[in-house]
């Protein structure tokens, strides 16, 4: 199964953090940020992964450190878990309601890091900074190789926005990793990624 594990400390923060793939979409995550565990418990759940995470950081500071510290393990643990499983189906989408609000989420596993986020948060909100989205997704996008379209065309409540936003990308992250039978080789008409 592929799996990975990822440690990374700085004098800002300490993150632990496993990833299993073929999971059964369980998490045990403590980042110190109640509300991004509440949005990684969905990810894992909507992808079928397993992930496990244990943070600690400067939150006396602010939860930048810490939510982009924990984007760029979560990037690692799916660059090295796929390294694993070099014949996937490379591609993966996903549309999610949460009541008023839908996102879209568009991975290519190209090697390729690029990030599009294309989601406008009303003001209030959720137990996490709102400009901390970018922040997170670019960190996973970058150092998990990935091509990244993040879409909200509408919504109202930020909670909802967000809870969508996670699940999208756990869903199409799970479509974008699972195995293809019919590769003979890695999925780029290039033989490389």
């Amino acid at each position: 199964m592929p799996k990975s594990a990822i440690h990374r400390q700085t004098r800002e923060t300490e993150v632990h953090l496993e990833l299993e793939l073929d999971g059964r979409g369980q998490a045990d995550v403590d980042t110190g940020i109640p509300f991004l565990d509440h949005m990684l418990h969905l990810f894992t759940a909507h992808g079928y992964f397993d992930l496990s995470i244990k943070a600690v950081g400067d939150l006396q500071v602010d939860q930048h450190h810490t939510v982009e510290d924990i984007g760029i393990c979560l990037g690692h643990a799916f660059r090295e878990a796929l390294a694993q499983r070099p014949k996937v189906k490379r591609y993966g989408e996903a549309r999610v309601p949460m009541d008023e609000a839908l996102a879209q989420v568009t991975v290519d596993l190209s090697n390729r890091p690029f990030l599009h986020l294309d989601v406008q948060l009303p003001p209030g909100g959720a137990g996490l900074d709102p400009q901390l989205l970018k922040e997170f997704w670019r960190a996973v996008s970058i150092h998990g190789g990935m091509t990244l379209h993040i879409t909200v065309p509408y919504g109202e409540n930020t909670h909802h926005i967000l809870e969508a936003v996670f699940k999208a990308a756990g869903r199409a992250l799970d479509a974008a990793t699972l195995p293809e039978p019919r590769a003979t080789g890695v999925p780029s008409t290039k033989g490389v990624l």
